[in-house]
């Protein structure tokens, strides 16, 4: 089964600094719309309606909104799990940058739950913090909303 869970990504392959415009995980890129937005302070989106994730996310903030490069990044995520979330659940990701893909692979959620502190089976609410150093050399954000 797929779980596809953006807080988590954001959290960890948050290197990559990216717009409401470009930044979809799975799937291919879509007209924009506001029903897709990632709730909190962020420039995320999901690519797809997320009323069939098995994470309803509260919010994720992020501190620089948007995130800017050669600085850190503060993400606080919140959500809470429909059902448990066992060894070999996995997230399809993609990152584009405009046309270009930065990142198209299937991550291990249990292997980079480790990253937060957190281990499988996953169940209920969870809240996560994180610092990440943004690279000196990821392109500026184009931030439309």
């Amino acid at each position: 089964m797929t779980f596809f869970i953006v807080v988590l990504i954001a959290i960890l392959q948050a290197s990559f600094a990216t717009s409401r415009s470009y930044f979809r995980l799975g799937g291919s890129q879509t007209v924009l719309d506001n029903e897709l937005d990632v709730p909190g302070e962020n420039p995320l989106q999901f690519c797809q309606s997320a009323s069939n994730y098995s994470l309803v996310i509260q919010k994720v903030d992020l501190t620089p909104n948007p995130p800017e490069a050669g600085k850190q990044l503060l993400i606080e995520a919140e959500g809470t799990f429909t059902e448990e979330v066992e060894a070999g659940a996995y997230i399809d990701l993609s990152v584009k940058y405009g046309l270009i893909t930065l990142i198209n692979s299937k991550v291990d959620l249990c292997d980079q739950m480790k990253e937060v502190d957190e281990q499988c089976p996953l169940a209920g609410s969870k809240v996560i913090k994180k610092d990440v150093n943004i690279p000196k050399g990821v392109p500026p954000v184009r931030h439309y909303h």
